[in-house]
C-alpha cells in the first residue's frame, strides 16, 4: 500500500476506536498527540483483519474477537501508530500504566487489555519473548457479589412488564448471565422437562439449568407473540437469524426456521454486513440493562441493583434453601467450585453465620 494510502487507511481504522477513552489533555509519560500522524506507520496494513482470523481460528467468542481487535487499536493509537513489532516491553508497561493511573480502569480490565496485546505478540505477529511472562499482571479485587433479598427481587420485578419482565425473571430464576438470557433461542427452552438450555456460555461451555416453573405462563405467551411477529417477516421475504459460526452451510435454511428464533427479538432488523441479507438480532442489553436499573430506582432500592445481582441472587437463594454446592455449580456454569463457594458467605445470616453477640443480650 502507498504511503499516502496506508496513512488514509489508520485514520479510518482506527479513527473514534476508543468510544471516549481520549487521550487528551496530555499527562506525563502519555504521547503527546497533537503532532500529525507520520506517513508510514506500519509494514502491515490489515494488522486487525489478520488479528481477527487468529481469534476465530481458536473459535473465541465475537466479543473476545471485539475485544482484542479494540484494544490492540487503542494501543496503537496510544503509541502514535508505530510499528508493534518495533515496540516492546517498554511500550507495553506504560500503556499498562496509563490505563491504570491516568484512566483509573479496573483490575480486570487492564488484564484484559494485557491479554489482548500478548495475543497480538504471540499469535499474531509470532513474536515469542521471555519477557512477556514477565510483565506483571493487576491483581484483582476479591469483592463480594451484590444479592438482593427476596422481597427486593420481587419489588423489581413488579416495577417491570412485557419482555423485560420475563427476561429478568429468567434471570433471577434459571441465574442466567445479562446475554446468555437474550442470546436464547426458541428451541433452547422446553417446557416439557422444565430446563433450559444455554449454548456456549462464558468459556465456550454448554449447560442446562432449571426453567421456572412461575415464568412459563408469560413465557408461554411471549413466545406466541414472537411467532406471530416471525411469521410476519416470513411475509415480507425475512425471518432470518444469524447462526453460530459455520452452521448455516451445514444446515440449509436453518436461518429462517422456526427453532433459531431468539426468544427475545429485536424491534427492527439489519442488513447483515456479510450477506446483505435483512436479519433480525436479539434484543440490544442496554435496553434490558436501563429497565432493570429504572426499576430498581422506582422500587427505592439502595444496592447496586443491576441485572447481575439476579444471578447472584438465585445462587445465594437456593443455598439458603439448602441445596448442595456442586449443584448450584452445574446450575451456574462455573469451571470451578470455588468460584461457586463466595455465594456462602453472603448468605442472610449475617458474616459466617455468625450469632452477634449484640443479639445475645437479655
Amino acid at each position: 500500500m502507498e504511503a499516502d494510502g496506508w496513512d488514509l487507511h489508520v485514520q479510518r481504522t482506527y479513527a473514534g476506536i476508543d468510544r471516549g477513552d481520549n487521550l487528551a489533555p496530555h499527562t506525563e509519560g502519555t504521547p503527546d498527540t497533537s503532532e500529525p500522524i507520520p506517513a508510514r506507520i506500519s509494514p502491515d496494513p490489515a494488522l486487525l483483519d489478520r488479528l481477527r482470523e487468529e481469534v476465530r481460528k481458536r473459535h473465541y467468542s465475537d466479543r473476545t474477537e471485539d475485544a482484542y481487535a479494540d484494544w490492540v487499536a487503542r494501543y496503537l493509537r496510544f503509541h502514535r501508530y508505530r510499528d508493534p513489532r518495533e515496540m516492546g516491553k517498554e511500550e507495553i508497561e506504560r500503556y499498562l500504566s496509563h490505563l491504570a493511573v491516568d484512566r483509573d480502569v479496573a483490575a480486570s480490565t487492564q488484564n484484559q487489555a494485557f491479554s489482548a496485546l500478548l495475543f497480538l505478540y504471540r499469535d499474531v505477529l509470532g513474536i515469542k519473548l521471555e519477557w512477556l511472562d514477565g510483565i506483571v499482571r493487576a491483581k484483582r479485587p476479591k469483592l463480594l457479589p451484590v444479592v438482593l433479598t427476596r422481597d427486593e427481587v420481587a419489588s423489581v420485578l413488579k416495577h417491570l412488564s412485557g419482555g423485560n419482565l420475563i427476561a429478568a425473571m429468567l434471570m433471577y430464576g434459571a441465574g442466567l448471565r445479562l446475554l446468555e438470557c437474550l442470546t436464547l433461542r426458541i428451541k433452547d427452552i422446553d417446557f416439557g422437562y422444565r430446563q433450559i438450555t444455554v449454548r456456549q456460555g462464558k468459556g465456550n461451555k454448554d449447560r442446562v439449568t432449571v426453567l421456572p416453573a412461575a415464568v412459563e405462563p408469560r413465557l408461554k405467551l411471549h413466545i406466541e407473540d414472537v411467532r406471530v411477529l416471525f411469521e410476519k417477516d416470513l411475509k415480507e421475504g425475512g425471518g432470518y437469524v444469524k447462526l453460530p459460526k459455520a452452521l448455516g452451510r451445514k444446515y440449509e435454511k436453518a436461518d429462517c426456521a422456526w427453532g433459531w428464533q431468539w426468544v427475545f427479538p429485536a424491534h427492527r432488523r439489519y442488513p447483515d454486513p456479510e450477506t446483505g441479507i435483512r436479519q433480525r438480532h436479539h434484543l440490544d442489553e442496554t435496553v434490558l440493562q436501563r429497565a432493570v436499573k429504572e426499576a430498581a430506582v422506582r422500587a427505592e432500592i439502595r444496592k447496586h441493583a443491576t441485572c447481575h445481582p439476579f444471578r447472584h441472587s438465585f445462587a445465594t437463594h437456593l443455598l439458603e434453601e439448602g441445596y448442595d454446592i456442586r449443584t448450584i455449580q452445574e446450575l451456574l456454569g462455573h469451571r470451578d467450585v470455588s468460584t461457586t463457594m463466595i455465594y456462602t458467605h453472603v448468605l442472610n445470616r449475617g458474616g459466617r453465620c455468625v450469632r452477634s453477640p449484640m443479639d445475645i443480650l437479655g
